[in-house]
Parts: C-alpha cells; structure tokens; sequence
C-alpha cells in the first residue's frame, strides 16, 4: 500500500481538491447539501450516520 497525497483548501462553501499531480476536482457545501465536480453528485446529509446521495446519470 502506497502513500496517497491528497490536499483540500476551503474558501467558504467552495472547496478545491488537489493531488500530487495537481488540480482534481472541486466540490460546495451549503448546509447539508453538497455537489462534487468528480462525481456529479449530489448528497445530502441526514441525522445520524446516514446520507442520501444521487449520481449523475449514464
């Protein structure tokens, strides 16, 4: 197993995603929804340990 670099920078609601090659995607949070550009999906988090995510369709 490998070491994985992975950084997060947070800038209010936006945050930026950067790996050992640079820039890999970006993601916003508002409340308990949030959208990633990678994975064009949408979560929501719900009480608990629970969360409710729908992806983007294929």
């Amino acid at each position: 197993m490998g070491i994985i670099f992975r950084r997060t920078m947070k800038l209010g609601p936006l945050r930026l995603n950067f790996t050992q090659q640079g820039f890999s995607s970006w993601s916003i949070k508002i409340g308990r929804w949030s959208w990633n550009s990678r994975a064009r999906a949408h979560r929501v988090d719900l009480p608990g340990p629970l969360s409710w995510k729908q992806d983007r369709r294929r």
